[in-house]
């Protein structure tokens, strides 16, 4: 029978930094990671290296394993409470953002570029105002950009720290989370292991997000009502982009479509990136990277509409999910089309595609007609936000830019939790993308700090 203080499941950004401060504050403590993909030099997709189909890897290792889905993303860290969460629900704000530079600062420690992005006040307020005459709204943060060709090697750093202190086994999935009387007792893994602890803390990342979702109701707790993150990603040539990414490195956007009054938003902005595919689950999404040594000519961001649903429907994460098959059934993987093709209500076509000025980054997205994917709401929210962003930036809503689909975003039906993000179950806590309080590297690492504190304080109490 295994035994710890605290049993951490994910080894995401969440998870990581968890261990990190509770071996930081206590190395008494016996704590262990229990992550079901794979350590990060083994995380090599087969599709990288011979022709094979994402259905012959049970867990896709560019989401699942050492870092997370963050081991592989671009690496931006937002530095500003307003943006890659909803932690300001359970910490005040000044509380928040002095946690957001301690975390920022184990990332320098770690690897992380001392540079930071959309520190001239001056020129983000200009770049604020003329946005707010097109009924955008910029949100101003600063960002530390560390690179997706650098991820991994920060991510190897904080491992071979914690290698001593804790123990950590990959390729360990948890099936079921034990609870006797209100109060966790410990988890047994798919293999039919049980492992008692003290304390549990949830970390599985978005890409565990359902089965966190069944483990909620398999315990009774209260779930809280998300939306869905359902658009596209566009891809503009890099200076259609670059009066932005100069001053801010990941312009953030909202905007607020007239026809329906829907909330879009950009997302995930990679100046001189790449667009890349993700498997989640049996069906392809799309994403973006930009790395910190080399360049592309081209600029990718997401446009995401965020909805509500009302009753009887409740669940968002399988709406997005059908979507999202819809596009691989009808393009077979992620489709790409032309936004002048979708003006004149035509699917793009290969010649098409290459008559184009912008050439695409992923060249085995398959052309094809959005139209017959997203709904019209959508769409329309989608085009809105184009004109609009036109005025800040011209050539963006050009005939020649790209759109990919779809992007989803599954993020987790958020727990009804404590300020110490402890759930209704004793020494249970949910943290990061997977549990719903963070949608991004800095608030998901946070989240983690958290729960670790308030874990080291019940146990320094005594409780």
């Amino acid at each position: 029978m295994k035994q710890y203080d605290v049993i951490i499941i994910g080894a995401g950004p969440a998870g990581i930094f968890s261990a990190l401060e509770l071996i930081s504050r206590n190395k008494e403590l016996k704590v262990i990671v229990l992550e079901k993909g794979k350590d990060i030099d083994a995380r090599i997709c087969p599709t990288k290296v011979e022709k094979v189909t994402c259905r012959k890897c049970p867990e896709c290792s560019l989401l699942c394993g050492w870092g997370g889905a963050g081991a592989f993303s671009d690496g931006k860290l937002s530095l500003s409470k307003d943006i890659g969460g909803n932690l300001s629900r359970y910490v005040e704000d000044t509380v928040l953002q002095d946690l957001i530079h301690y975390a920022d600062n184990i990332y320098i420690q770690y690897g992380a570029p001392y540079h930071v992005y959309g520190g001239d006040e001056q020129q983000v307020k200009a770049l604020k105002d003329q946005a707010h005459k097109y009924g955008l709204q910029l949100i101003p943060s600063r960002i530390r950009h560390i690179g997706t060709d650098r991820c991994p090697e920060l991510l190897k750093n904080i491992k071979r720290e914690l290698n001593s202190k804790i123990d950590i086994e990959f390729s360990k999935e948890v099936k079921t989370i034990l609870f006797k009387n209100d109060n966790v007792a410990g988890v047994e893994t798919k293999d039919g292991e049980v492992i008692y602890g003290d304390f549990v803390i949830l970390a599985p990342g978005r890409e565990g997000s359902l089965w966190l979702e069944q483990q909620a109701r398999i315990m009774g707790l209260s779930l809280l009502k998300n939306p869905v993150d359902i658009g596209v990603r566009v891809e503009v040539a890099a200076s259609t982009l670059e009066p932005l990414t100069k001053i801010t490195y990941e312009p953030k956007l909202i905007f607020h479509s007239k026809k329906f009054n829907d909330r879009v938003r950009t997302f995930c902005v990679n100046p001189y990136g790449e667009v890349v595919k993700e498997y989640v689950k049996g069906i392809w999404t799309v994403n973006g990277h930009s790395y910190s040594n080399k360049s592309a000519t081209n600029t990718n961001f997401a446009l995401l509409v965020s909805t509500f649903f009302t009753e009887p429907f409740d669940e968002p994460h399988l709406y997005g999910r059908y979507i999202a098959r819809l596009a691989n059934l009808l393009g077979r993987g992620v489709i790409l089309q032309r936004l002048g093709d979708l003006q004149a209500g035509r699917r793009s076509t290969p010649a098409r595609i290459a008559r184009g000025r912008v050439k695409p980054t992923l060249i085995d997205a398959v052309p094809g007609d959005l139209s017959f994917v997203l709904p019209y709401r959508y769409l329309l929210n989608i085009l809105e936000m184009l004109r609009a962003l036109e005025k800040i930036a011209p050539g963006v809503n050009s005939r020649h830019t790209l759109l990919y689909g779809v992007e989803v975003k599954f993020y987790s039906r958020q727990l009804k939790l404590k300020r110490s993000l402890e759930t209704e179950v004793k020494n249970l806590f949910a943290v990061g993308d997977g549990a719903g309080v963070s949608r991004g590297l800095i608030q998901a690492s946070v989240s983690g700090i958290i729960a670790a504190r308030e874990i080291l304080k019940r146990i320094g109490d005594g409780i």
